[in-house]
Parts: structure tokens; C-alpha cells; sequence
């Protein structure tokens, strides 16, 4: 629970027992309580790098974020929390055969972010695990069609050519490649 949900609901159970206190009455501090445990369950923040991709009984409701937003509980459900900073992943295609039959051992790191939350959450179950096997596959794809004096004598020329064919792979899932 977010810092400012948890002020809510102390305030909220706070003036419940106080209430039910000044009238005598158990009837409103249960009904503060309820009302506790409902702001608890809907109101949410995301950072400023997040994003929510919320359903509402299984169809697309929205993206939100960043900053506060309320969801209806039971009927809504967080499908996804996006983080959108650059992120990194490390790969390797370990015993590549060039295409002069020369076996490499190459590891890289691609720089990438999400620029769109609704398709990474939507259009692939596992968007991370998806970038780093197309990025492997790319590599292999690359250092298959390649002669090793190429690899070696040009390799910002391979980096662009890897990241333009991981880029193309994951665009439709609203990922880009900023960088190998």
C-alpha cells in the first residue's frame, strides 16, 4: 500500500473509532472500517515511471499512471505494472559458426525501454523473456551471415545491424531498442 492510501485508510479508521466512540454506536466504526478497506483496495499510485495496465472484468479498462488513480475493486484488476526506464539485458550466442565457418563465443547487452505498456502487457505473455530470445536469435542470425574478418573489422556497423533487427522483432510489442 502507497504512502498516501495508508494516510487515508489511519485517518479514516481513526475518525471510525472516534465517531463510534462520541455516539456509541459500533454501527459507524464498522462502516468507517468498510470504507477503510475500500479506499485501501482502490486508490493506487504509480511512480513516474510506471504505467497500469488495468482490466475491468477482463477487457481493456485503461493505462494509467503516473500519479494517483482509483481502480473498482473486484471488477478491475492490475494486468500489468510497466516500468518504462531504459533497461538492460545481457546475451550471449555462445559457439556461433560464422559464415566461413569460424566458431565465436559473442556476448552483447541491449538497451531497451517500453514505449507503450498497453501492447507489452497485451500482446505477448512475457515481453523481458520474449527481447532477450529475439535478441539471441538476432545475434546467431548475424554472426551466421557474417565472414569473422567482418565481425572484427566493423563492429559498430554489426551493433546497428543487430539493433535494427532486434528493434524491427519487438516493435510490435511496444518495446525499442535504444542501443547493443
Amino acid at each position: 500500500m502507497n504512502p498516501i492510501t495508508s494516510f487515508i485508510v489511519v485517518i479514516l479508521v481513526l475518525a471510525g473509532f472516534g465517531l463510534g466512540r462520541m455516539t456509541e454506536s459500533p454501527a459507524v466504526t464498522g462502516v468507517f472500517i468498510l470504507l477503510a478497506a475500500i479506499v485501501a483496495l482502490s486508490l493506487k499510485v504509480a511512480n513516474a515511471w510506471q504505467k497500469f495496465v488495468i482490466l475491468r472484468a477482463g477487457r481493456l479498462q485503461g493505462v494509467k499512471g503516473p500519479g494517483l488513480f482509483l481502480i473498482f475493486p473486484i471488477i478491475d484488476t492490475i494486468a500489468a505494472v510497466i516500468d518504462e526506464r531504459i533497461q538492460t539485458t545481457a546475451f550471449n550466442a555462445e559457439q556461433a559458426l560464422t559464415r566461413d565457418t569460424v566458431p565465436v563465443n559473442v556476448d552483447a547487452i541491449i538497451f531497451w525501454r517500453v514505449h507503450d505498456a498497453q501492447k507489452a502487457a497485451l500482446e505477448i505473455s512475457d515481453y523481458r523473456q520474449a527481447i532477450d530470445r529475439v535478441a539471441q536469435t538476432s545475434l546467431r542470425e548475424m554472426i551466421g551471415s557474417s565472414m569473422l574478418s567482418a565481425l572484427l573489422s566493423e563492429r559498430q556497423a554489426a551493433d546497428e545491424a543487430l539493433r535494427a533487427a532486434i528493434a524491427a522483432k519487438t516493435a510490435q510489442w511496444g518495446v525499442s531498442v535504444t542501443s547493443v
